[in-house]
């Protein structure tokens, strides 16, 4: 089409949105021709001739879809019709290798369809080079520091200063081509010409550049993903298919598909932070399997696309997964109360305190019952989403939020984070705040899964490049890739139980080096080895025929781990005291830490103990009951306000002058212990043992334990691999032999409280019987166990009723499992957990217990339960669990002949 005509062409064309670029073009016309006239010796016929050329180019030059190389003029005009260009894999990039004159495509919007007006020789142009182009693919990478994919190969227009325009290579012009473009020349020497700063600070972005900045059309030609971590500079680089793929919508994003692909299955781009969404669908999609395996696989593929796309939001992800914040030695918790965040929802969605909490007994829990109500809410104005690691750190601020008008600022808080919720965001948001995710997830399956995920797409190392490992190998041999990582991820996690530290180790060096980069550490306490129980002395020989073992008195008091940090001296001042539960209790024992170094021999620089605090009496030298221990004060206690003395007895050595003695036999770690520390009676003492060899050896020492004052005796193997310290396992090789065992009433039972009965008769006015549970880790819910109520005294039954009242609930929680016949008059939050024995365990149909593990129909109940003492050192996940309950059935004798062996582990991580 001529220039004539295109002319014409917008003379009898009514007025569009187009018009109004070009009304725009012609209030600048004199301004340009007065420039261009400055800056040229052209007759002013040419620059005529130019300015109306210079009119139909910026038309096509404001149009979006528009991809054109700069027109022959000189530098000064260019300032005002320089056109953007955009890398496409479509012929229409190729156009402006043939002359100007001949290659003007004016792209007008008709009902938001474009539509192009080119001669005919553009159109043989464009044909050909399509042809000659169609295998040109240009690789882009993802620049972080300006948050854009840019080509590394090529360098945009000196005088461009949008970081979107690419400049097409001059290699990729054919001779033809150039000979075409008579102008070629001046044109080049031209572009070479930057701007004055200037004039080019008072630029005026065009549409191109909104246009791109707004959408970012480059992501759609990755062929090479290169994520730098901004988290200890970790960098993994992944290569894809460099064909297309349409970016698929965060609620459609399913990490269960089979066949998942980390990058093109993924609703985020590099680089781009996760979408809290796409969590929240990851956590639907394992909330509704039960098959563990599938859980697994479920949830390697989200953290394989975190891998591959975003690292550095691995960490957060790993957090909200397990719903924590941090180390569970730092006590960070959120401590919102269910009715505060009822409060919070009913605020955002308009609905009364009543309203909110009739849903949530409808619903069976708080977060159903949000994301119903955050559904049904329309906004006019929609909040930024939620992202992962944001979520992360607004959660850990709630957490610090503390002092004066607390409890308004966390509500203000997470209604801010309510109204950005989309979809199940709401629900698993609140259960977050709740304290209970409950989706079915243990520790120890993520830690499978991130073991998965990095067998499979490995973050760093030999293979980092690969997206999928598992295609280039066999399933037998990529099995013992997987079990391998397994295996030292979780021994790591062990040794080091802090994710702050194991994850951008894991980044940055890959999994098989965790164990040179994470190591055990005084500070981070390790969660102990746990030992099995023994019906009888027949038992002990049996697990240790032909092995040497030694017999320790089981003290009745808490487990203390005491880590003493330092270099070339001990750093008692940084000294601290763990529970079994990895709690801070420092605060709790000030006057052990004041006589600490009074164990320390001078050889001794840093030490990591396991020891058993006792209540004592230094007159009588005698050892009290755990009772009086626990009413010590529980935390910030003074020297001062000590009215309980304790002992600590010390049976174990774990690190030494920094040196992990976990792989080392027990007979060496007690050398080592008797070596470099010394007894002080009545304080510091080793615990009592004996090397035995015979039944009748076994017996008078489990005798002797129980006259003093113990509940019994440990038994340990003392050589060999069976020795060795097995972190946070409960293993056989230690096995626990209790005086109750000898009386037929067999291991003691930590049970969760979950309901009561009111009382009559004497007991009227209090709670006299209560519901008991234990705690099914794979499921995350809590079974029925038995009805109690023997072994309390007038004073328990008034503290427990009392205590219970503040736990109080309207209804059952969803993860109760529980028969309605056996249902409780009040339900009470899982929080108390209770130290029971019974006459033994039986099949019952009323409890819950174990349910399936045994009998697909019946769960376990305790007969003649009765009430031992309050575990105050446990909480309620830390109850026995509903597999122990099933081994405890299963190792009576009465039944012990009549079932086939369960599929347990006895030593698996717990």
């Amino acid at each position: 089409m001529s220039q004539k005509s295109i002319t014409s062409f917008f003379k009898i064309t009514p007025k569009k949105e187009s018009d109004g670029i070009v009304d725009r073009q012609k209030e600048d016309k004199s301004s340009a021709d007065k420039s261009l006239t400055e800056d040229t010796s052209s007759s002013a016929a040419a620059t005529k001739r130019s300015s109306k050329r210079l009119r139909s180019e910026s038309v096509e030059n404001e149009q979006p879809c528009a991809s054109r190389s700069p027109s022959p003029v000189t530098s000064t005009k260019k300032k005002k019709v320089k056109r953007q260009r955009i890398e496409s894999s479509g012929s229409e990039a190729d156009l402006s290798k043939g002359s100007d004159e001949e290659t003007i495509p004016v792209k007008l919007e008709r009902n938001d369809s474009p539509k192009t007006y080119s001669s005919p020789k553009t159109k043989r142009n464009k044909s050909k080079l399509t042809k000659s182009n169609q295998d040109n693919v240009k690789t882009i990478e993802y620049n972080e520091s300006c948050n854009q994919y840019d080509s590394p190969n090529e360098k945009s227009p000196k005088e461009n200063k949008s970081p979107k325009s690419v400049k097409t290579p001059k290699k990729q012009r054919s001779p033809k081509e150039r000979s075409e473009s008579p102008e070629e020349k001046p044109k080049i020497k031209t572009e070479k010409k930057s701007p004055s700063p200037a004039k080019s600070a008072t630029k005026a972005k065009g549409p191109m550049e909104k246009f791109m900045e707004s959408n970012n059309m480059m992501r759609s030609f990755v062929k090479r993903e290169k994520i730098v971590s901004s988290q200890d500079d970790v960098v993994a680089v992944h290569t894809m298919d460099a064909s297309t793929h349409t970016l698929l919508p965060e609620v459609e994003y399913n990490p269960g598909k089979a066949k998942y692909h980390p990058v093109k299955d993924a609703c985020w781009t590099a680089g781009q932070p996760v979408p809290y969404l796409a969590l929240a669908r990851t956590l639907e999609a394992v909330e509704a399997t039960s098959a563990r395996l599938k859980m697994v696989d479920i949830l390697s593929n989200y953290f394989r696309s975190v891998i591959a796309l975003t690292p550095q939001d691995l960490l957060p992800s790993i957090y909200l997964c397990l719903n924590q914040l941090g180390p569970a030695y730092l006590g960070l918790e959120l401590g919102v109360a269910e009715t505060y965040l009822m409060k919070a929802v009913g605020g955002c969605t308009g609905r009364s305190l009543a309203q909110v909490r009739a849903a949530a007994q409808r619903l069976g829990e708080l977060g159903a019952a949000a994301q119903q109500a955050r559904a049904a809410q329309r906004m006019l104005c929609a909040p930024a989403p939620l992202q992962v690691r944001k979520l992360h750190a607004a959660l850990k601020d709630l957490a610090a939020i503390t002092g004066q008008a607390s409890v308004n600022k966390k509500i203000s808080k997470i209604q801010a984070l309510f109204v950005a919720c989309r979809h199940s965001e709401a629900k698993y948001l609140i259960r977050s705040l709740e304290g209970k995710l409950r989706v079915g997830l243990a520790e120890q399956s993520l830690l499978q899964a991130l073991a998965l995920a990095a067998a499979r797409t490995p973050p760093a190392g030999p293979h980092a490049s690969c997206l999928d490992r598992a295609d280039t190998m066999s399933p037998d041999d990529f099995k013992a890739v997987v079990e391998e990582h397994a295996l030292v991820i979780k021994t790591t996690y062990c040794e080091c139980p802090n994710y702050e530290l194991v994850v951008p180790a894991l980044l940055q060096h890959g999994a098989l080096e965790l164990p040179r980069h994470c190591r055990l550490t005084p500070g981070i306490p390790l969660k102990p080895m746990l030992a099995h129980p023994a019906r009888g002395v027949h038992e002990i020989f049996s697990r240790f025929e032909n092995e040497k073992f030694t017999c320790e008195w089981k003290y009745d008091g808490e487990r203390a781990q005491i880590h003493v940090p330092g270099e070339e001296a001990p750093r008692l001042a940084d000294a601290r005291i763990f529970s079994r539960n990895q709690e801070d209790n420092t605060t709790k024992y000030p006057d052990v830490l004041a006589r600490l170094p009074a164990l320390l021999k001078p050889t001794v620089t840093s030490c990591v103990l396991d020891c058993e605090a006792v209540a004592y009496d230094p007159v009588n030298k005698q050892i009290l009951p755990f009772q009086v221990l626990s009413t010590r004060k529980r935390k910030d206690a003074s020297a001062a306000e000590v009215r309980v003395q304790v002992c600590v007895f010390v049976f174990d050595l774990l690190l030494l002058n920094a040196r992990a003695l976990c792989r080392e036999p027990l007979a060496e770690r007690r050398r080592l212990l008797r070596e470099h520390f010394v007894e002080s009676p009545g304080t510091w003492e080793f615990a009592r043992a004996q090397d035995c060899s015979g039944a009748e050896e076994v017996q008078h020492f489990l005798e002797l334990s129980v006259r003093g004052s113990c509940e019994g005796l440990m038994v340990k193997a003392l050589h060999g691999e069976r020795a060795h310290y097995d972190i946070a396992r409960r293993s056989r090789n230690w096995l626990k032999l209790k005086k109750d065992y000898l009386e037929g009433g067999g291991d003691s039972i930590d049970a969760v409280v979950i309901g009561a009965y009111r009382g009559r008769g004497r007991r009227a006015g209090r709670f006299g019987g209560f519901l008991l549970a234990c705690y099914d880790p794979a499921g995350e819910r809590y079974q029925t166990l038995c009805k109690i109520g023997t072994g309390f005294s007038d004073r328990d039954l008034d503290a427990f009723t009392e205590q219970l009242q503040r736990h109080v609930i309207d209804a059952p929680r969803n993860y109760y499992s529980y028969e309605t016949s056996q249902a409780p008059d009040v339900w009470v939050e899982a929080t108390c957990v209770w130290e029971v024995r019974c006459a033994d365990l039986s099949l019952s149909p009323a409890h819950r217990a174990a349910l399936g593990l045994i009998d697909r129909d019946k769960g376990v109940s305790l007969r003649f339960p009765r009430f031992v003492r309050v575990r105050e050192d446990k909480r309620a996940e830390e109850a026995t669990s509903a597999e122990q309950i099933a081994r405890m059935y299963l190792a009576q004798d009465s039944v012990r002949n009549n079932h086939t062996a369960h599929n347990m582990d006895d030593d698996d991580f717990y």
